[in-house]
């Protein structure tokens, strides 16, 4: 188990060797819900070698909104560990790689780093990946970056949605997505197209007095320059 007294630092990069996870629960809070389920995806050199997945008693029944969402219900649960077995046998499986997931900075962490005090007194030192914060830097043209908007736009299936293994086995592929967006922006930066504002991409734009560059953080950002 990686625990120690100092949780690990958010980070925005791409790397090869990393551990997708997500988790179902029984609602939005993470001070008065619980886990329900706990899936991972692990990768080495860029590629899947490994999958891990545990529904989890929550020991409360699972409210209708829930389980309409997931499709995770009271049955499905009764005689399957509790958190404290589930939590310490995925930190096992991802051992010290770097985590990553959708939200996870606002939602599964918040649970992770909560339960791990509770049981052991400790928190969770792994370094972590949010993909979404990712999506919105280097796709600023959607509308939305829900997982399954990204899915979409990448032609990724989203069968199973919302339940946690199919979730990483999805955003593991759009994480990939997102590190050849992050190395594109990249070398757009070096050319000189980054909005040196916002950092996000500059576009060609038609205008009263003829062509010029517009940041795509508009309206927030309205940096423009001429062609």
């Amino acid at each position: 188990m990686a625990l120690s007294n100092q949780p690990g630092k958010k980070l925005n990069i791409h790397v090869s060797d990393y551990c997708v996870f997500d988790l179902e629960t029984t609602g939005v809070s993470s001070r008065s819900d619980a886990v329900i389920e706990i899936s991972a995806v692990k990768v080495l050199g860029g590629l899947v070698v490994d999958e891990f997945t545990m529904l989890v008693n929550p020991k409360r029944p699972i409210p209708f909104y829930a389980s309409r969402v997931n499709g995770i219900t009271d049955n499905m649960v009764q005689d399957t560990p509790t958190f404290d077995i589930a939590l310490a046998a995925f930190l096992d499986f991802a051992e010290d790689l770097i985590l990553v997931g959708h939200n996870i900075h606002n939602f599964d962490m918040k649970f992770l780093y909560r339960d791990a005090k509770l049981y052991w007194g400790k928190t969770i030192s792994n370094n972590y990946i949010d993909t979404l914060p990712m999506a919105k830097a280097y796709l600023p043209q959607l509308e939305h970056h829900k997982l399954t908007d990204l899915a979409g736009y990448y032609g990724i299936s989203s069968y199973g949605a919302h339940r946690a293994l199919n979730d990483c086995r999805m955003n593991q592929q759009i994480y990939e997505f997102l590190g050849e967006e992050k190395s594109n922006a990249a070398q757009v930066a070096k050319d000189g197209s980054l909005c040196p504002y916002c950092g996000k991409l500059l576009q060609k734009r038609n205008g009263r007095y003829g062509e010029f560059m517009g940041c795509m953080g508009y309206p927030v950002c309205r940096y423009t320059r001429n062609v």
